[in-house]
């Protein structure tokens, strides 16, 4: 296989990495040995969120011993939505796969996720099978998924995270919609697009410790929310007509307590403060849906600033 068939390649494999010494040499080897047997010409992307280990010198180590690894190098940590969307839009294969470094994505999926995307479907997803919990984790696991059923504009996959492969087609109508904080996985079926999943189970984490801890997970869900709901936006419209329908209800009971020659002056200020707030919760969502307008407008933010890149030929 020549230079040039690995600068147009027909699978491109998306890695983002951070502080992941101990996984990086052995996911590109795991990976290369699944892609190699379809004869294909593919890369391999990493992308580096700064890492404060030896991660971007391995993996520059790999891109001299193998033209097929490539490298992206963040100037900073820019989140765990903006730098893996930034590799896939980068990619240049036919169909992009994308996975965790840390090998609780098995690249023993790809050659299925290969031979369903030839056989026409755009994305194929990977899906974990329903992991063992404590009562109180799993009855909030439950719960998130339910808000984001209830809330989101479109449905979520439950357990999928993003680990799968997509055509080249569905990457270029994500990039098009230019979101700044993408949460991929939502716009992947936000478009539209055919969607296969494969359930596998759970791996443990290769080598190293997990950069999620609960803060980050809890920075990742309300960036998600906040890119993907409209619905939560146009809560406050909800509250708001609850608490004008108090109101009213408030102003009534004042009315019936002076007919029957009560003091209706409790009643009349429980409708008043009743009424403020329902105004205050709709100016609030106004202004909400406002500012989600101007930001669906003006969405011109790059995803990430790149320090430096390895083995990306001119023109890629």
């Amino acid at each position: 296989m020549t230079s040039a068939d690995n600068d147009h390649p027909e699978i491109s494999v998306v890695i983002p990495c951070r502080n992941e010494e101990g996984n990086i040499e052995a996911m590109a080897a795991a990976v290369i040995a699944e892609i190699e047997p379809f004869n294909i010409p593919f890369d391999v992307i990493f992308i580096d969120n700064e890492s404060q280990d030896r991660t971007v010198e391995l993996a520059k180590g790999l891109c001299a011993s193998d033209p097929r690894i490539r490298l992206i190098v963040n100037t900073r940590n820019f989140g765990q939505m903006r730098s893996p969307t930034h590799a896939i839009f980068e990619a240049r294969g036919r169909a992009i796969i994308s996975l965790c470094c840390d090998f609780q994505d098995p690249p023993t999926l790809i050659p299925q996720f290969i031979e369903r995307w030839r056989a026409g479907v755009d994305i194929i997803l990977g899906v974990r099978e329903a992991e063992k919990s404590s009562f109180l984790l799993g009855l909030i696991r439950d719960l998130s998924y339910e808000f984001a059923r209830r809330f989101g504009d479109y449905p979520i996959i439950r357990n999928a995270t993003g680990f799968g492969l997509y055509d080249q087609k569905v990457v270029r109508a994500i990039a098009r919609l230019n979101e700044p904080e993408p949460f991929f996985r939502g716009m992947l079926v936000e478009t539209g697009y055919s969607v296969e999943t494969i359930l596998y189970p759970r791996p443990k984490r290769a080598r190293g410790k997990s950069n999620n801890n609960f803060f980050v997970l809890l920075d990742f869900t309300m960036s998600a929310l906040a890119g993907f709901s409209k619905k939560l936006v146009r809560v406050p419209f909800a509250l708001g007509f609850i608490a004008w329908a108090a109101a009213f209800f408030s102003l009534l009971a004042a009315l019936i307590t002076l007919f029957v020659r009560g003091t209706p002056l409790l009643w009349l200020i429980c409708s008043a403060v009743e009424f403020q707030f329902g105004a205050l919760f709709i100016a609030l969502a106004i202004m909400g849906d406002q500012i989600r307008l101007i930001s669906e407008r003006t969405r011109e933010t790059p995803l990430v600033i790149e320090r430096e890149r390895v083995n990306f030929p001119e023109g890629y």
